[in-house]
């Protein structure tokens, strides 16, 4: 227990990052905000806000209540599941809008939206893996905690990636609507493999599993251009994902 005594101090990093990240595009637009949007941006917030009190719970002698949340935390994370995968149609409704509206969504092609939907699905599958794994492994205190500490690096790309994004094409308005907005993607996902790398080193868990499922999860979105621009993807996106 002594090991992970300060990991609730630690776990405020990653919420603040990821607050950060999602601060303007969404609080920005409050009011326009679809209402999945709300409710993935509610359960989001709160699942990492149980990261850094159920360590706390765990090292402070407060077991009891550790167990109790630990219960009630499940549902949150499946909430944060199944909302993410729910919004999946409205990146498509948005690849449909750039394709007719060009001027309006300037760099944003469609296969921008298509490749983030593309990459939510195998994010989400490994959050929701993590979480069951950290259920199995719910007696064995290394295991479990690190198979839930990993999640928020699975899950931080889109409200980290967003708020970077936006300040990148800020810096480049004058060359409208030709910006590249990959490489915001690229800075975003070095943030997020670098803090990765770091927990890991300093809590010895750098060959764990959970390490290297998050790590693999955050190297897959490296490729959102390509995987976005596959007619095969986007075939497959618009034949499974139905409004």
């Amino acid at each position: 227990m002594t090991k992970y005594k300060n990991l609730h101090i630690w776990m405020i990093l990653p919420l603040l990052v990821m607050q950060a990240g999602i601060f303007r595009d969404y609080w920005g637009d409050f009011s326009k905000n679809a209402w999945s949007v709300h409710v993935h941006y509610i359960t989001g917030t709160i699942w990492y806000f149980y990261l850094i009190i159920q360590p706390y719970y765990a090292t402070h002698g407060q077991l009891t209540r550790h167990r109790t949340n630990g219960i009630i935390g499940m549902f949150i994370a499946g909430a944060v599941c199944l909302t993410a995968l729910s919004m999946m149609h409205r990146d498509l409704v948005s690849a449909e809008r750039s394709a007719t509206m060009r001027e309006q969504f300037g760099p944003f092609e469609p296969w921008f939206f298509m490749g983030v939907a593309a990459v939510e699905i195998p994010m989400m599958i490994a959050f929701g893996f993590a979480v069951i794994k950290s259920i199995i492994h719910r007696k064995q205190l290394e295991n479990h905690s690190w198979w839930l500490i990993s999640t928020v690096f699975m899950i931080m790309m889109p409200a980290l990636g967003r708020g970077i994004q936006i300040v990148h094409v800020g810096m480049q308005s004058q060359h409208w609507p030709n910006v590249q907005i990959m490489p915001s993607l690229y800075f975003t996902e070095g943030i997020i493999i670098a803090m990765l790398l770091l927990f890991a080193w300093k809590y010895g868990k750098l060959k764990h599993p959970a390490t290297w499922l998050a790590f693999a999860v955050n190297v897959f979105n490296l490729f959102l251009e390509p995987i976005g621009r596959s007619e095969a993807m986007q075939s497959f996106l618009k034949t499974v994902i139905k409004g």
